[in-house]
């Protein structure tokens, strides 16, 4: 049985000690999202990840993949082969995360418009 029961946690992530406000963070990071995103269309290597997320250094998806490791959202697959070969994948609850993150991605994009024009308003 879990440490955490559900049922107490709801509605508490507004308090400083509801231990979902760390996964809350993990899950929301801008690296995060990204990675989530790339991992929803299948497995991929670091080398594919790097390539495919522009801007992220290899020290900031290394820390993010473990981050997210981590928390269970994703399997680090480690092949006994020479030269080493690592694969990441979504875990069941890293895709029913991934499936939100990409909501919020599709609503921005179709919100982009609207979004940058009332950016230029109050600039």
């Amino acid at each position: 049985m879990s440490a955490y029961a559900p049922s107490k946690l709801l509605g508490q992530v507004l308090s400083a000690n509801c231990p979902s406000r760390e996964i809350l963070e993990h899950i929301t990071s801008k690296w995060s999202v990204l990675v989530l995103r790339c991992l929803s269309e299948g497995v991929h290597r670091f080398s594919e990840l790097k390539q495919r997320i522009e801007g992220i250094s290899e020290k900031m998806l290394a820390q993010t993949l473990k981050t997210l490791e981590k928390d269970g959202l994703i399997l680090r697959t480690v092949y006994p082969v020479v030269p080493p070969k690592v694969e990441y994948q979504l875990t069941i609850t890293g895709s029913q995360a991934a499936e939100k993150v990409i909501y919020l991605i599709r609503w921005i994009e179709s919100s982009l418009p609207e979004i940058m024009e009332n950016k230029v308003k109050t600039a």
